[in-house]
């Protein structure tokens, strides 16, 4: 059963709004990924809103609920949007993550999007550590129609990133793939603050954005990498991958409230379609069940 259809279970089946409820409440937000901060937090705030509003049944609590998750998305900067790059300008986009999260996908979507705005894009093929890395990319390139910049196997990721700046020119964007592997951190780390330096000195001007890209079924483990990347290089939002019926999606609310990481994407699927801009409304609608 979806999260989704296990909270509208409950608050379906609950007799009454007791404290009882509440405490259900808050066991039932922990397994679908808040955390355990979060998810009584969010109880006790209902329960402090049902007791001032007189709110009394089941029904009424899980509207408000679905508004009390939305203002906690609400509460952190909006993200910046790939869309929203304005025209004629430069930019560079850095996708971050460990490996396996969808990274490589999720540039290509980006760029598939991108494309159909009519804007220039080159493909950055900076994770060199993975030769099936640079080949997936290729494969995109090619199927989209865009120049892919690559070096061999095992060649400086700063270096593909200022050659890709170099080939989208002054109007082009970038949107650059990069290396995730964990337990090398402090190598990874030096090497994206690195690409930070190329970017900063060979596009002073140009917009930059750093996405953190986030597997949705991975459940609370992705706070614990989210963590890491916001204290080394500080992505300005986080992609939400993977996002299917088995994923439960909470950890967005932690991500928001813990980190003030905000979500620019959401991705459900493999097409280079299946990536929407992140709706704070729907998503909160849709975690209480209301939706």
């Amino acid at each position: 059963m979806k999260f989704a259809e296990r909270i509208r279970a409950f608050f379906t089946g609950a007799p009454a709004v007791s404290d009882a409820f509440f405490d259900e409440l808050s066991d039932l937000l922990v397994e679908g990924d808040l955390g355990a901060k979060e998810a009584f937090a969010a109880a006790d705030s209902l329960r402090g809103i049902c007791k001032k509003e007189k709110i009394a049944t089941p029904e009424e609590a899980r509207t408000r609920l679905a508004v009390l998750l939305e203002e906690m998305l609400e509460a952190v900067p909006a993200p910046p949007l790939a869309s929203g790059i304005p025209e004629g300008g430069q930019a560079v986009i850095l996708l971050l993550g460990v490996n396996g999260v969808g990274k490589t996908t999720t540039a290509a979507k980006i760029a598939a999007g991108l494309q159909q705005q009519g804007r220039k894009t080159v493909l950055a093929a900076a994770d060199t550590f993975r030769a099936a890395a640079i080949e997936q990319l290729k494969i995109h390139g090619q199927r989209l129609g865009l120049r892919v910049v690559a070096h061999k196997h095992g060649g400086d990721p700063a270096a593909v990133v200022y050659d890709a700046i170099e080939a989208a020119g002054a109007d082009g964007i970038v949107i650059a793939d990069t290396a995730g592997r964990m337990h090398t951190k402090s190598a990874l780390v030096e090497e994206l603050r690195k690409i930070d330096r190329i970017v900063e000195t060979k596009a002073a001007s140009a917009q930059y954005i750093k996405y953190l890209a986030l597997d949705a079924t991975t459940g609370r483990n992705a706070m614990a990498q989210a963590e890491i990347f916001c204290g080394a290089v500080a992505p300005q939002a986080a992609i939400i991958t993977k996002y299917d019926s088995t994923a439960k999606g909470g950890v967005v609310f932690s991500l928001a409230s813990e980190l003030r990481l905000p979500i620019a994407y959401i991705c459900t699927g493999e097409k280079y379609g299946d990536i929407q801009a992140f709706d704070p409304h729907s998503f909160a609608q849709e975690f209480a069940g209301v939706a």
